[in-house]
């Protein structure tokens, strides 16, 4: 196992799940180290010494502690040659706006915490999360058909834009949202469910057992 290389996450977080994703591809051993966030590990001490936002994902690699998923999926792509971002200036731009439509769009108003909060003055939170998501994903749908159809986002192969999707529509799962009216959409993430780095990224691959 390569030494020091550790993640810290939560199974269920959405953040977390890319880099799973990210470090499976790339064929990386790494510890996972889980920070409960239902327990509030990630507001203690510990978790806020190496993540000052107090937030999950952190990973430990190359002597740095790295937090912010999209910074350490770049970070990857520039020290391990991981493909995450295509070459052509046209593509690395497309691809970016792809991941950040869901990674800074919908993910911050579907967050958790957003929700809760939401929910508390006034609604529920399966309200919430059944307009934002969907709203969020529309949008995606239409950058999608700009583009070549394939079974990736972009390109020939697994992108960043990938590695976003997947934990959103798994989230996406959770709060029951329709994903019948994105047929684009749907299609990638059945081909994405196929690939080993993917399923073995799976919540329900690695939630804690009882």
């Amino acid at each position: 196992m390569m030494a020091g290389m550790v993640l810290h996450d939560y199974w269920r977080s959405s953040a977390a799940y890319r880099l799973r994703i990210a470090l499976n591809l790339l064929g990386l051993e790494y510890d996972r180290h889980m920070v409960d966030l239902l327990s509030g590990d990630h507001r203690g001490a510990e978790n806020l010494a190496r993540n000052p936002q107090g937030l999950v994902p952190t990973l430990e690699i190359d002597g740095l502690t790295l937090t912010q998923s999209l910074a350490i999926l770049e970070y990857l792509d520039e020290t391990r040659q991981a493909g995450f971002l295509p070459a052509d200036p046209p593509g690395r731009a497309r691809v970016r706006a792809l991941a950040y439509a869901v990674a800074m769009e919908i993910h911050p108003v579907c967050n958790l915490r957003v929700a809760k909060h939401a929910a508390g003055l006034g609604g529920t939170m399966e309200g919430w999360m059944q307009h934002f998501i969907p709203l969020g994903l529309e949008g995606l749908e239409r950058m999608l058909a700009q583009g070549p159809a394939g079974p990736f986002c972009h390109g020939a192969g697994v992108t960043m834009a990938d590695i976003c999707l997947m934990p959103q529509l798994y989230n996406a799962g959770r709060w029951g949202v329709d994903l019948a009216p994105f047929p684009r959409i749907t299609a990638i993430a059945a081909h994405l469910a196929t690939l080993p780095a993917f399923a073995a990224a799976h919540p329900d691959r690695v939630k804690p057992t009882p």
